[in-house]
């Protein structure tokens, strides 16, 4: 093996090594492998950046924007209103609701999807008194699922045609992918609902589901007030410790800016006194009862009673006051590492932060400076016009369902600039790349959408992340190390039925998706593809359908993919959770794909 092939196995090895580590983001790992290439004379210099102009990326940017566009009209949130309510009920309701979230991220963002119907979800699994735990992971895997069947769906079908146009002149079709992809969905639906009654946990906590659920770790902040019956008293005067109404657990309390924590129990409480606590939404009730106030929600109301007095309206503002929503916070949200304090919530956005839940780590530092993370769920107070606008600026993702009011005149514009989008794609009258950038230029020009917000709606570390890889794949091709692995396995294989190979490209796809990002697995693997078929003397398409699918099937843990780290926290999921579904439903798809694949796409 030359020199050059040893040195860029050497920086996939170290990038997959940064993908699994974490601590950097999966954007950054990617400029820092481009640069090694770079700087080991593995891409040219003056090829660094061609990525970023590859039809796959500018594919994926514009997709973006038009998903943004219809979300924005309230398009998207219409249509999926009248359809849920043709599958809220009957005892099929789960595998009907999962297959909407499928069909609908076929054709748009997979996080965008469900953000769409996970309130949905929580609603329906409310009303049935299901666990929420019961329906967010099958959700979040239907909507990955659904990623299989259009060119669209996801970016590693978009870089694997990108792969073949380069390979053989053409790449693959909109609607190529839906004669493998539409059997795996469907399959994979149908095990998951009836699977996950045995394989997945009952809701931690309680037994409520829903936007209310119980999910054991919201850390609040409750503060003594003046008059109490719990001033002179000690903690465990709030109620008991264990029982059907148990308090909140005691983290700490914070008196005159000092923290007490090993002498909590033996402190006598105070007017003012702060009392940092986790638990349930019930167990926060029972505090309230026994006499505390949420510290948030105090200067609220004291805000309120103020206003009321100055302005002599005495019932108003108790009529229409602030409400409180949970919201949950996704990958790549502007809130994700930063504290309510750096934010200045309540002065610059008008909301309160109550409370934080979070599994997997202790929350010890005070809720204004607790620093949020992916997956935290947070319960915010906020005024009823404004909350969900606010939302959406700190980019997170509320867990309830909204009325949605349209502009008639301008909210079908997006959806039919897309759907002749898809139809110029479908029909091959030009490139999908020309097609969906007209369709946006169609969007800004009708003034549907402004340009800043076409900037706005795009996700900017995927097309950093896609266009820094995409030159990093093709090193692999030009340094001959992706014809070495093929030579390798052609050796190895040579005398192995061509299906096993594919399952095999199948499985080391998934392995490395369920690992490190989708996209950076498509761009490594579909050189290695393209040159294994050729070494064995077979097509290319089946092993890069292999690709495809494997790339996009990643359910074993929840950093394979931003939609399962988006359910973690609302559905109360371990990180050990999500491989007793994702292992049999991976093997299950290998099971369909590989006596599938080559009876669409012929050896």
């Amino acid at each position: 093996m030359a020199i050059q092939q040893i040195e860029i196995l050497a920086i996939l090895a170290a990038a997959m090594g940064l993908f699994v580590w974490g601590k950097w983001r999966a954007d950054v790992v990617a400029l820092l492998t481009l640069a090694a290439t770079v700087l080991l004379g593995l891409v040219p210099a003056a090829d660094a950046f061609l990525g970023f102009g590859h039809p796959a990326v500018i594919t994926v940017a514009a997709v973006l924007a038009i998903s943004a566009s219809m979300a924005r009209a309230g398009l998207v949130d219409l249509l999926v209103g009248k359809l849920v309510r043709l599958v809220a009920a009957g005892q099929g309701r789960f595998i009907m609701l999962d297959c909407l979230a499928a069909a609908v991220s076929g054709f748009m963002n997979n996080v965008g999807a469900l953000a769409l119907l996970m309130p949905v979800g929580l609603g329906i699994a409310q009303r049935d008194g299901v666990p929420a735990s019961r329906i967010l992971m099958p959700l979040s895997f239907a909507s990955i699922l659904g990623g299989l069947v259009t060119l669209i769906g996801t970016p590693p079908n978009i870089i694997v045609s990108g792969f073949r146009q380069t390979a053989e002149g053409t790449g693959f079709a909109m609607f190529d992918f839906a004669l493998v992809g539409i059997p795996v969905a469907l399959a994979g639906i149908l095990f998951v609902v009836i699977a996950s009654r045995w394989l997945l946990p009952e809701q931690r906590g309680g037994e409520a589901s829903g936007p209310d659920f119980d999910l054991a770790g919201y850390v609040t902040e409750f503060v003594v007030p003046e008059g109490s019956a719990l001033i002179g008293q000690k903690v465990d005067a709030i109620g008991p410790v264990t029982g059907d109404e148990t308090r909140p657990t005691e983290l700490a309390l914070i008196r005159r800016r000092q923290r007490i924590v090993r002498r909590l129990h033996h402190e006598a409480l105070i007017a003012g006194d702060i009392l940092m606590m986790r638990g349930t939404p019930e167990q926060i009730e029972v505090a309230i009862a026994k006499g505390l106030e949420i510290r948030e929600r105090s200067k609220e109301k004291a805000r309120i009673e103020a206003e009321a007095e100055e302005t002599e309206r005495e019932e108003k503002p108790a009529e229409e006051g602030p409400i409180v929503l949970e919201a949950v916070v996704p990958p790549r949200a502007m809130i994700d590492g930063r504290s309510a304090a750096d934010l200045r919530l309540r002065s610059r956005y008008g909301v309160n932060l109550l409370a934080i839940a979070r599994e997997g780590s202790p929350i010890r530092t005070r809720l204004r400076d607790t620093r949020v993370r992916v997956g935290d769920v947070l319960l915010i107070q906020g005024e009823p016009d404004t909350i969900y606008g606010t939302l959406s600026t700190l980019g997170c993702l509320p867990l309830a369902q909204r009325e949605i009011s349209l502009d008639h005149n301008r909210s079908f514009l997006p959806l039919g600039f897309f759907a002749l989008a898809i139809a110029g794609t479908a029909l091959g009258l030009a490139p999908a790349a020309l097609c969906f950038s007209l369709a946006v230029l169609a969007i800004v020009l009708t003034g549907t959408m402004t340009m800043n917000q076409v900037y706005e709606a795009v996700d900017w570390p995927v097309v950093v992340l896609l266009g820094a890889m995409i030159p990093v794949g093709g090193a692999i091709e030009s340094t001959g190390a992706a014809a070495s692995i093929a030579a390798m396995v052609a050796e190895v294989g040579g005398g192995l039925s061509p299906y096993l190979v594919l399952g095999l490209v199948l499985v080391l796809t998934m392995t490395l998706s369920d690992i490190m990002n989708n996209a950076a697995t498509a761009v490594v693997m579909a050189p290695v593809a393209i040159g294994i078929a050729g070494g064995l003397g077979l097509a290319a398409d089946p092993f890069l359908m292999a690709v495809a699918i494997g790339a996009s099937c990643a359910f074993l843990t929840p950093i394979g993919h931003q939609n399962n780290l988006l359910v973690m926290g609302p559905g109360g999921y371990q990180f050990g959770d999500y491989w007793r579904l994702g292992l049999p439903l991976e093997i299950l798809i290998i099971a369909i794909a590989v006596p599938l694949i080559p009876v669409v796409w012929p050896f």
